[in-house]
Parts: structure tokens; sequence; C-alpha cells
């Protein structure tokens, strides 16, 4: 008889909770919330290796040319800017060994070769034959957002016949604006 008795108890709580536990929420019972955020821009900035070998190479009477990869050239873009773009130059000074005459940076090419992207961005690259003057390697545009670029350049220098034998230095400069 008891189990009788809990069974209708049982029947007759869930049948009082079940109105609760059905009823839907009425707008009235509804407050809705405006939720914002804000993303900021942060900086353009560019990194290069702080040094590069570009090996050696036997001197000659008729010149000869050296080619050798600079290392990785990084643009990071955080602005998080629509259409706004970006223009990397390059630079170079001399090749000056501890004595006798000088390497021209006219004698000094650029070929940035692939660009690997992150981000929306298109970039473009321009083989330079020359860094006399800063001239335009790398050009990022179509941008959304932030995003990276990054290349190895291939430096190529035109060695003038008879140079003397030593090492010869130079500083390449990339900017990025």
């Amino acid at each position: 008889m008891k189990k009788y008795t809990l069974t209708n108890s049982a029947l007759i709580v869930a049948l009082a909770l079940a109105p609760i536990a059905l009823s839907p929420i009425s707008p009235a019972d509804a407050s809705g919330t405006n939720v914002s955020l804000t993303i900021t821009g942060g900086s353009l900035s560019i990194s290069a290796p702080i040094s590069a070998d570009m090996g050696s190479i036997e001197s000659s009477a008729t010149g000869t040319d050296l080619d050798a990869a600079l290392g990785s050239v990084t643009v990071t873009d955080n602005r998080a800017a629509s259409s706004a773009g970006w223009i990397v130059a390059a630079i170079s000074t001399a090749f000056t060994p501890t004595s006798g005459p000088t390497i021209p940076a006219s004698a000094v090419s650029y070929s940035a070769g692939a660009v690997t992207v992150t981000g929306t961005v298109t970039c473009s690259a321009t083989n330079q034959p020359d860094l006399t003057g800063a001239v335009t390697v790398v050009t990022g545009s179509a941008i959304t957002g932030s995003n990276t670029a990054t290349w190895t350049p291939t430096l190529s220098v035109e060695i003038p016949g008879s140079r003397v034998a030593g090492v010869y230095t130079a500083i390449v400069t990339h900017s990025v604006s």
C-alpha cells in the first residue's frame, strides 16, 4: 500500500512542477545586454639580420660576381588597418676593405625572392640592380587587419677585377613606411 501512495505522491509533485519546467520565457521576462569590444591598432615594424656573411671568392683580373642570401627580412603590420599599405626600401653602403679601393653600392643588386604572408596582404617584390640610393624592394597592399610578410633576399655583388684580398664590409639598411 505504501508503494501506491509514494507513486501517487511522486506523480503529484511531478505534475505540479511540469508547468514550471516547460513554460517558455516570455519577452517580458527577458533582458538583452549590448556588448562591445575595441580592437586597437598597433605598429608597423621591420626586422632584418644583424649580420650576414656572403662567403668568399677568389680574386680575378677580369672581375666576378658573388651571390648570397642575406637572411630573413620580416615586416609586421599590426596597425589593424583596412586598405593601408606599406613600402620596404633597401640601401647599401660601399663594400670597404681594410685597405685598397672599395666596391661601390652601385655594384650591389637585390632580389627579394618569394614573399610568404600571414593575414590579408598582397605583396609584390621588385628586383633592384643598384643599391646606391633607397629603392623599393617589396610593397604590401590590399590589406585588411594585421599581417606579416617574410622573404630571404639575395644580394649580388659585382666585384671589379684586381681587387685587393681582404674582408670587405658594407651595411644594407631596410626601412618600412
